[in-house]
């Protein structure tokens, strides 16, 4: 364990780890110290670091098991000693760190009479375990342990619900969250005459990476929700003068951003999601579910590639409305 003493500078704003531990392979603990802030901006920020804490960022988990012959989910298999419901437990509770996108796949292969852990795993190159002793299962007798799992990162968590049953496979629930718990208190001090607040921050993370990497992360992502609102230029924000002032327009590309350089332009694409133009609920599912976030990604696709997007036709009404939104000339190359 790692502690020093909190020194507090009332210059410039500061922070620090002041306690650092291992309690052990999967429990990691970071406390950090935050100062000085003004009179109600502890709250402020501590609020919105917990929750990218705890929501935003990724983490790597094992979401199915699958198996050619798998007996119901309550049963027992001969030679193991765990039922099945105990093994996908087992597989639930194993942390792995990964730097995939979406998802990989990786294996169980082995013969008994023994003990299969963590370490039995064929895992690919680019994920690791956090524990390798975790326990899987006890093999009792001379029998064949085969089972092919689905791993994949993400942020969050899913839980696993019947839609997602398969015969040849179980499905397993999915806690993503490399973060188990986070803490912010404020402690309030005069300085000169000054009301000052400092701001605590626990963190406790599983393994898969240490406080100070979550605390990175976690601001990482935060700045990321605001940079759009800093690359906005003020005139997309302006008031019609048949609106009332309560209202905000939706962002257009017509007038002023007609023609505007193709850097600045593709800036402003790229800050446009597909849910802000008024698309038809079917239009923006189809986009959605081929990774068509923006209208940039939109852009960069032909015609002739959105009509091969599955229900999407030459003379289709959604497409034609796509078309239409964006009120470009050219609106595809």
């Amino acid at each position: 364990m790692v502690q020093e003493k909190v020194i507090v500078s009332t210059r410039r704003l500061q922070w620090k780890c002041v306690e650092s531990r291992a309690d052990n392979k999967r429990l990691y603990y970071g406390r950090f110290i935050l100062a000085p802030l003004m009179r109600g901006q502890g709250d402020t920020i501590g609020i919105a670091m917990r929750r990218a804490l705890l929501g935003e960022i990724e983490g790597t988990c094992i979401t199915r098991a699958k198996s050619d012959k798998i007996p119901p989910k309550y049963s027992t298999i001969v030679g193991i000693q765990e039922s099945v419901h105990e093994i996908l437990i087992n597989l639930k509770e194993i942390v792995l760190r990964s730097n995939i996108y979406g998802t990989c796949d990786a294996s169980i292969c082995i013969k008994g009479p023994g003990y299969v852990t963590a370490h039995d795993i064929i895992l690919p190159p680019s994920v690791e375990i956090v524990d390798k002793t975790q326990h899987i299962a006890n093999l009792t007798e001379p029998i064949n342990l085969y089972i092919k799992l689905q791993i994949e990162r993400n942020r969050g968590y899913r839980i696993k619900t019947p839609n997602n049953f398969q015969n040849v496979s179980y499905p397993i629930d999915a806690i993503f969250m490399p973060v188990r718990n986070a803490n912010h208190s404020i402690h309030s001090y005069v300085n000169r005459n000054e009301k000052q607040e400092l701001l605590f921050l626990e963190i406790w993370t599983n393994g898969s990476l240490t406080p100070k990497e979550a605390l990175h992360e976690a601001s990482r992502n935060l700045i990321d929700f605001f940079i759009p609102f800093l690359n906005a230029e003020e005139e997309n924000f302006h008031l019609e003068n048949n609106q009332t002032k309560s209202k905000l327009p939706l962002f257009h590309f017509h007038g002023r951003l007609a023609k505007p350089s193709k850097t600045k332009k593709e800036i402003a694409l790229k800050y446009i999601f597909i849910d802000q133009p008024e698309l038809p609920p079917r239009a923006y599912n189809c986009l959605k579910k081929y990774n068509i976030n923006t209208l940039l990604d939109l852009l960069n696709n032909s015609q002739e590639d959105l009509m091969k997007i599955q229900d999407f036709h030459k003379e289709d009404v959604k497409l034609k409305h796509i078309m239409d939104i964006l009120k470009i000339e050219k609106p595809f190359p």
